[in-house]
């Protein structure tokens, strides 16, 4: 499912570029193309339809982007809790070693005599 929605989200960029790249900046694009005298079968409103194309691909890529997070499938992963209390079960089995037996440190001997 989220393959199809990543196919229509591709398409629908595909054509909103076209679109845009179609319109003219300074408002001549197509319909400057033809001619603002001569109004040959209804050229007149290429310009409009130029813009709200616009705006509707871009509402459906929206919508198409909104959409596609329901389709995406999630694996059932720890919570929060699950995780607490694998944390408290491993501390558990924890069994710290003990520590080292103090090994007796040899002193010096402060005097002659006491070394024999």
């Amino acid at each position: 499912m989220y393959g199809l929605f990543s196919i229509l989200i591709l398409i629908t960029c595909a054509l909103l570029l076209l679109v845009i790249l179609v319109q003219n900046p300074k408002g001549g694009g197509l319909a400057s193309t033809f001619g603002d005298g001569n109004q040959f079968m209804g050229v007149k409103k290429t310009s409009d339809f130029l813009e709200k194309s616009t705006w509707s691909l871009a509402l459906v890529l929206v919508a198409l982007t909104l959409g596609s997070n329901f389709a995406i499938e999630r694996t059932d992963g720890l919570n929060q809790s699950d995780i607490i209390e694998q944390v408290e079960d491993s501390a558990e089995d924890f069994v710290p070693t003990a520590a080292p037996e103090a090994v007796p440190t040899p002193t010096k001997p402060t005097s002659p005599e006491a070394a024999e």
